[in-house]
């Protein structure tokens, strides 16, 4: 949800984390399965109506997002049964897993239930909201 928020505004925090992931110092890791949820969500009329991109214009912002990040390909396995309460999650966390993330930042409540940050904690990452992780990226600089 914080790519596909970065896409629709260009002053909030969201935009301004993935632009400072692009910094060096920082990876943006993805999976295939994550880019092809952004370009999906995006597609949403609700969002399109928010965002005014067309059809083109997602494909474009996805495949930016793409060429900026390490890609990864988790095995179905990795995560399997972490999220309960939203399989379809599984995969992100996998992928967070996969490419050895530091921070998984979202929004979505069903990765800040517990079970999920203790699988998350137990390999290495934190689980943090884009109002607590952009203070952490501003204070590097």
């Amino acid at each position: 949800n914080i790519l596909a928020r970065s896409a629709y505004s260009l002053a909030g925090p969201a935009a301004e984390i993935l632009s400072r992931l692009g910094k060096p110092g920082h990876t943006l890791i993805a999976s295939p399965y994550l880019l092809d949820e952004v370009r999906r969500v995006l597609r949403y009329p609700r969002l399109q109506r928010l965002h005014g991109l067309a059809g083109g214009e997602i494909d474009r912002f996805v495949a930016d997002v793409a060429a900026a990040c390490l890609l990864v390909e988790p095995a179905s396995t990795v995560a399997a049964g972490v999220v309960a309460s939203d399989p379809d999650d599984n995969p992100i966390v996998a992928a967070a897993i996969i490419g050895k993330a530091d921070v998984l930042c979202t929004l979505d409540k069903h990765l800040h239930q517990p079970e999920v940050v203790e699988c998350c904690t137990n390999h290495g990452i934190c689980v943090l909201r884009d109002s607590v992780l952009l203070p952490l990226l501003r204070a590097q600089e």
